[in-house]
């Protein structure tokens, strides 16, 4: 067995282990350098409250073996120590120790995520698919959640006018949540990607799909929240792009809630009245490039 292929087993044999805490185990391979190493340091110890009966070997063995299976079914895995992830995905604190993905992934991947409400308005539906277009007519990839509505929207304006969508999905990657979108989903797997950071058969759960916001944020350069009620996961979104320091754009319709009111005097938050404002605001932050320094280098004003 290679090096690559035991450290990439070693990472799935410690993130299955029960209690697992996925973002300590990404640290501490960070702070190792090696997924084996930890897994060596962590399995089988009689001093353990919970003594793992595998051996290393066995562990590596089987994960190596689950990972065979999830290749053969047209499944890509993705460790974050590896080249082929997602570079943008590293500099955030939720990032995904292991991300499962269907289509063309692409390390660098100029993105924007287009998101709002599952039960959305005729004119919020409009808005999505007019920036989804125009996103993709100019070469950026469109980013959303696969939800119905908004997310329903942005995807399939991407499409059809020939550009680059990605879907990030709050379920396992061989699930397909709505049902509805299944015809929906295998086509962007076909011509663009879908990714997951759950088991490729997990259900859908209450925590899945805030963090499946995380890593949609962190994979754009910004995000535009077309519509969102004072519960919806893309009120998430916004907050956690602003940390992650992306800008986010909000439109009329979402400054009807009280929670974007609040959340428009921050740094980095772009307010738009109409469609055009709008393109004007994504053109603006796509001229800037985002650093690990946050937000300094992106304008500080909002378009009112």
């Amino acid at each position: 067995m290679d090096t690559a292929t035991i450290e990439r087993a070693s990472l799935v044999a410690l993130l299955r282990r029960p209690r697992a805490r996925w973002s300590e185990i990404a640290l501490d391979i960070q702070e190792n350098g090696s997924a084996r190493a930890v897994l060596d340091r962590t399995v089988g110890h009689s001093d353990t409250l919970f003594p793992d009966g595998n051996s290393t070997t066995e562990l590596i063995s089987a994960a190596v073996a689950e990972i065979t299976g999830w290749q053969a079914d047209r499944v890509g895995v993705h460790a974050f120590f590896e080249d082929t992830y997602p570079a943008q995905l590293r500099g955030i604190r939720e990032m995904p120790p292991l991300l499962f993905s269907r289509g063309d992934l692409r390390v660098h991947d100029q993105a924007v995520a287009v998101v709002g409400s599952r039960k959305a308005s005729e004119e919020g539906l409009r808005i999505a698919r007019a920036v989804a277009t125009t996103l993709a007519g100019r070469g950026v990839t469109v980013v959303s959640g696969l939800a119905a509505g908004i997310d329903t929207a942005a995807h399939s304006a991407a499409l059809e006018a020939g550009g680059r969508t990605v879907a990030v999905i709050g379920t396992g990657i061989r699930r397909y949540y709505p049902s509805a979108n299944q015809r929906l989903q295998d086509h962007i797997a076909e011509v663009g990607l879908v990714i997951s950071q759950f088991w490729p058969d997990a259900p859908p759960s209450r925590q899945s799909f805030p963090m499946r916001n995380a890593v949609m944020s962190g994979y754009a350069v910004a995000t535009v929240v077309v519509e969102a009620g004072e519960t919806s996961g893309a009120r998430i979104q916004a907050r956690l792009a602003l940390q992650h320091g992306r800008p986010v754009v909000l439109t009329s319709q979402v400054m009807r809630c009280d929670w974007a009111k609040t959340f428009a005097e921050n740094p980095g938050v772009y307010v738009v009245h109409g469609t055009a404002q709008l393109l004007e605001a994504v053109d603006d932050i796509l001229s800037y490039q985002p650093t690990d320094a946050g937000l300094e280098n992106f304008p500080d004003f909002a378009l009112r």
